[in-house]
């Protein structure tokens, strides 16, 4: 007589699935540092060139919404003379953030930047805007992954595996952005060369199986 208690025999499973997608979206920042003995000459020297920095970014199409004040600071530096900190006046930082629509834009956002006075770059992020369509994809090849793996299982250990799963859970999704690390911007006229490269977007799911 059969056990109505008893636990269903069951084979749970891990699919992954991967896709790569091209970059189309870009975010970065833009920073103007000015240093000075006053903290207020300082502060109007860095607002009128991220000003003009921003009204440079403007003339080149992108939209005021994307560019945001990421970071403001005010800073006292010091020297070290024959051991001993000494005050020497004060440094503003004023960044922005930037998201690029146009991939064969960024070089140009880059160049204008620093021709109009910007001295550091503080991040640069490559990212797929329309991720959701390939992250399907990536899920869908999970998916057969993770019922092959159950069906090798089954053929390899003699399991008359039920082909439709009781239960999918995903795991999560990675879309990890392309980051390159902060730079100074170099004081030249010169085309930035930016390639748009291909990114990951993973899918994980664990699969049960009745048998």
């Amino acid at each position: 007589m059969n056990n109505p208690n008893a636990p269903i025999p069951a084979l749970t499973v891990t699919g992954n699935g991967k896709v790569m997608a091209p970059a189309n979206a870009v975010q970065l920042q833009i920073a103007v540092i000015t240093k000075g003995n006053d903290v207020t000459d300082a502060q109007k020297e860095n607002a009128v060139i991220m000003n003009r920095v921003i009204q440079s970014l403007l003339n080149l199409g992108i939209p005021r919404e994307n560019i945001q004040t990421a970071v403001y600071t005010v800073s006292p530096t010091y020297d070290y003379i024959e051991g001993k900190q000494v005050f020497s006046g004060f440094e503003i930082t004023n960044a922005i953030t930037v998201k690029i629509s146009e991939i064969n834009q960024v070089g140009a956002v880059i160049d204008t930047a620093v021709q109009n006075g910007a001295n550091r770059l503080s991040s640069l992020q490559f990212t797929v805007e329309n991720s959701d369509y390939y992250y399907q994809q990536a899920l869908s090849l999970a998916l057969q992954n993770a019922q092959l793996k159950a069906r090798t299982i089954a053929d390899t250990m003699q399991l008359s595996l039920h082909p439709h799963p009781i239960e999918i859970l995903e795991e999560g999704t990675s879309i990890p952005p392309v980051l390159y690390k902060s730079v100074v911007m170099a004081e030249q006229f010169v085309s930035t060369p930016i390639e748009q490269g291909q990114m990951t977007i993973s899918a994980t799911v664990r699969v049960t199986f009745r048998y």
